[in-house]
């Protein structure tokens, strides 16, 4: 919170909201519904004020909702889930934000705490401001509108994002309430959230309405030519009954620059969006479903510090599992060019994480993942059995920080290698299974072996158009059904225990 060292007054929304408690979640989310459009709506007027140059003798103030929870004992719990119920009595609380894109996540979090815990559920407002950024769901640009004095006074006027409270301590487990303070009731606070939906439509030109549960992320824009040729399609119209009745599970495929087109088997509808007039950073891809059970794929691009920060924000829409489909090398002699790599461990060398969760933290293999996946890979090659093991190895992955690795003295990372008995080598892999693990979004990888450096078949030209002409169209059609898969198993069965701490916050 911004400190007002002049002491000024506040102005603040003219409504007066008590905190209210609810027996049903669908009421409670209706109520902080009302509570974020009312204190939202009137920062916004306010700032529309700001740009008319109108003077302001006090300072503007509207805080985000809160909901909370009250355990007097310990209650007994279906301890098969791995989330909606609290780890003990106590009080428990969190901000929220976005209801319009958070709502139904917010009803089934809420309606599965009352069921287990026979609680009320208090909404009110918090203490804790919304940034005036923040209030606009798309983000404001203000370079056009307002001048240098009017961009640096606008402190004295709103509240800012502060960074204070957008760290990640409830998620690295380091978190301790101040005494009498509640516990957390979930992994961000709105805050955090906020910042992370607007460096998200930043980072890949889409916005966060559009992203999808189930995410792929790659390293190689190989892989997105061939997803956008799939999502455009499946959104054209087929005569074809089979084929037809699967086209339709999917309403719009989205672009950057939120480019929209509509399913032509669903009716005709005009497409909508203006492509940028570049590509962002990490360019998001979007093949929805009506229920946001459809699949999103990013090019992360290369190296682990862009898996990092991508997941740090894709991690605030709680996706149901993400997987990396990349490219690696393969380092034993065995493998071949173009053969599958299904990770079950990582040697963590990238150490963009070191901070966060240290080394000596295991990042488990997560069985509905691994076992989606090898379904995918035998159903898409029509393989099985010791003929499938032909094309896929199980293995450890290591990812690494230095591109150029092959370059240093190979005895001693030859060695290291060898040791942790891993089968391929990337940049990315480890990092997103980390902070999957990190913020318990279930997680995997699955990779193509493009080079064998060990063994003088390194990726040159001639032999990488080759080789990507032969197997990315395979490669994403295997992630795609891996996703669709796990889609189909139920959410219940894919969020595992195993991601679950001491004191696990309720919210998934």
């Amino acid at each position: 919170m911004n400190n007002d060292t002049n002491q000024r007054a506040v102005q603040t929304p003219a409504s007066d909201f008590p905190t209210e408690a609810f027996d049903d979640a669908t009421q409670a989310v209706t109520h902080l519904s009302a509570l974020y459009e009312a204190n939202t709506s009137f920062l916004r007027d306010a700032f529309a004020r700001y740009r008319r140059n109108e003077p302001f003798a006090s300072r503007v103030r509207a805080c985000y909702p809160f909901v909370r929870v009250q355990t007097e004992v310990n209650t007994h719990i279906d301890s098969r889930r791995s989330y909606g119920f609290v780890a003990g009595p106590g009080v428990f609380e969190t901000t929220v934000t976005r209801p319009d894109l958070f709502g139904d996540y917010y009803r089934e979090q809420l309606r599965l705490l009352t069921k287990n815990h026979h609680v009320k559920i208090e909404v009110g407002v918090s203490a804790q401001p919304i940034p005036i950024h923040f209030a606009y769901a798309e983000g404001i640009h203000l370079e056009g509108d307002l001048d240098r004095e009017r961009l640096f006074l606008m402190r004295d006027v709103f509240d800012t994002p502060d960074l204070a409270l957008l760290d990640d301590r409830i998620v690295n487990g380091t978190y301790e309430p101040a005494p009498g303070a509640p516990h957390p009731l979930a992994l961000f606070t709105a805050a955090r959230v906020d910042f992370s939906l607007h460096r998200l439509k930043h980072y890949t030109a889409t916005s966060p309405t559009h992203f999808q549960n189930y995410v792929l992320y790659t390293n190689y824009q190989f892989y997105i030519d061939e997803f956008v040729k799939l999502g455009r399609t499946m959104m054209a119209r087929t005569d074809d009954h089979d084929e037809r009745a699967y086209r339709s599970e999917y309403t719009s495929f989205v672009e950057p620059g939120d480019v929209v087109t509509y399913n032509a088997n669903l009716g005709e509808q005009a497409d909508e969006g203006t492509a940028p007039p570049r590509l962002p950073q990490m360019p998001a891809y979007h093949l929805k479903r009506a229920d946001g059970s459809g699949i999103t794929m990013v090019n992360i691009g290369v190296g682990p510090s862009n898996a990092k920060t991508i997941t740090d924000h894709i991690a605030v829409l709680r996706p149901h599992a993400w997987v990396m489909l990349g490219h690696c090398a393969g380092l034993r002699n065995t493998q071949r060019l173009g053969d599958y790599v299904l990770a079950h461990g990582y040697v963590r060398e990238d150490h963009v994480l070191d901070d966060d969760l240290p080394l000596w933290v295991p990042i488990p293999a997560l069985a509905e993942v691994q076992v989606a996946l090898e379904r995918a890979v035998a159903q898409v090659t029509q393989l099985d059995g010791v003929e499938l093991k032909r094309v896929m190895r199980t293995g450890t992955v290591a990812s690494v920080d230095n591109r150029n690795w092959e370059l240093r003295d190979h005895r001693e990372p030859v060695l290291r290698l060898s040791q942790s008995r891993a089968i391929a080598l990337d940049m990315e892999s480890a990092t997103i299974a980390a902070n999957g693990f990190r913020f318990r979004v279930p997680y995997g990888t699955l990779l193509c072996v493009s080079d064998k450096p060990l063994h003088g078949e390194l990726k040159l030209p001639g032999m990488a158009d080759q080789f990507y002409r032969a197997q990315v169209d395979q490669h994403l059609q295997i992630g795609v059904k891996a996703m669709e898969l796990l889609r189909m198993n139920g959410l219940h069965r894919l969020h595992s225990r195993k991601l679950r701490s001491f004191a696990e916050v309720a919210f998934q």
